[in-house]
């Protein structure tokens, strides 16, 4: 495995396609070059290579993960009754985002962050944030920090999301303080992490919810799938049904340049960099991507997607589901 992905990190370099986010001005002040790969085995093993250890700020990557977290916290009907599941081809950060009932598309675009964000209750942004922090460190298996210059400049800058959480409480589906929840999700957004933290979350998600590092059980097994269902179906911003048809994995993607994909039993992958294509996605982070899933037969709906290409890693979940 590390063989192939350092020849695959060799014949990418070279790729100069995209640009660096430009709307928010601190993800312009990176080097376009960074690149990272990072695979998380179900089994604790790790096969890195490039700039995998660069931190950057976890973006929509965010989103998945608090969702997951509203899921355990938040009563069911709520949940539903405040934002859909369903995909939909626009713009991660369009204003007009809501179906038929005044609901946001999904959680995996602002609309629906921001609802879902404004679910996670507590006193006051910093007890808030707190719960968030915890979750995450359970996924990346260490303590998170959060870039204060990004989470600065997202607050400042933030004009579209800002009109997107006054449309959320016109339609009901805000209930708290509409600045505070707002400020929680460019919080969250701003977490520091890099390649080595993406693959272990992926694995975590892949482990059936279990950091298969230090044995914390982060997600209940039953909120599992629906978490990765999402992924799969809306976690690519409006390229997601090209990938799912191209590549077949629940994955995640954020404007600071990461992709965090999940391959249920066997392994999680994260990649590093920053240059995005035109749907917000990295651009060598796709294909990166897209390159071991076709080299190890990973596409869920494939052939070999029993994964025999890899030695059978991974092949039973914890025994501990709940």
């Amino acid at each position: 495995m590390h063989d192939f992905l350092c020849a695959l990190h060799q014949e990418l370099m070279p790729m100069r396609e995209g640009k660096l986010a430009g709307y928010i001005p601190q993800l312009c002040d990176v080097d376009p070059d960074r690149f990272g790969i990072s695979v998380a085995t179900v089994d604790g093993r790790f096969f890195e290579v490039g700039d995998h250890g660069q931190l950057f700020t976890l973006q929509s990557i965010s989103k998945p993960l608090v969702y997951g977290l509203a899921l355990e916290t938040v009563d069911p009907g709520a949940l539903d009754d405040r934002v859909s599941v369903e995909p939909t081809g626009d713009p991660f950060n369009s204003i007009v985002k809501l179906d038929s009932t005044a609901r946001p598309h999904n959680p995996l675009i602002n609309t629906g962050a921001i609802a879902v964000a404004d679910l996670i209750r507590g006193e006051g942004l910093e007890d808030r944030f707190a719960k968030i922090a915890d979750v995450l460190e359970g996924y990346f298996g260490r303590p998170v920090e959060v870039d204060e210059d990004v989470y600065a400049s997202e607050r400042r800058t933030g004009d579209r999301n800002r009109a997107i959480a006054h449309l959320l409480r016109q339609f009901g589906r805000l209930e708290g303080p509409l600045d505070e929840s707002l400020d929680l999700y460019f919080r969250q957004c701003s977490v520091e992490v890099c390649a080595h933290d993406l693959a272990l979350a992926g694995a975590t998600l892949a482990h059936a919810g279990v950091n298969p590092v230090s044995g914390r059980r982060v997600l209940k097994d039953r909120h599992v799938s629906s978490v990765l269902s999402l992924m799969l179906s809306c976690g690519m911003y409006d390229y997601s049904g090209q990938w799912a048809y191209r590549v077949g994995l629940p994955a995640k993607s954020g404007v600071g340049g990461g992709v965090c994909v999940v391959v249920p039993g066997k392994m999680g992958i994260g990649v590093y960099s920053p240059r995005l294509d035109g749907r917000g996605n990295s651009a060598r982070g796709i294909a990166a991507v897209e390159a071991i899933s076709q080299h190890y037969g990973l596409h869920i709906f494939g052939r070999d997607s029993q994964c025999a290409a890899w030695d059978g890693v991974g092949a039973s979940p914890p025994e501990d589901r709940e």
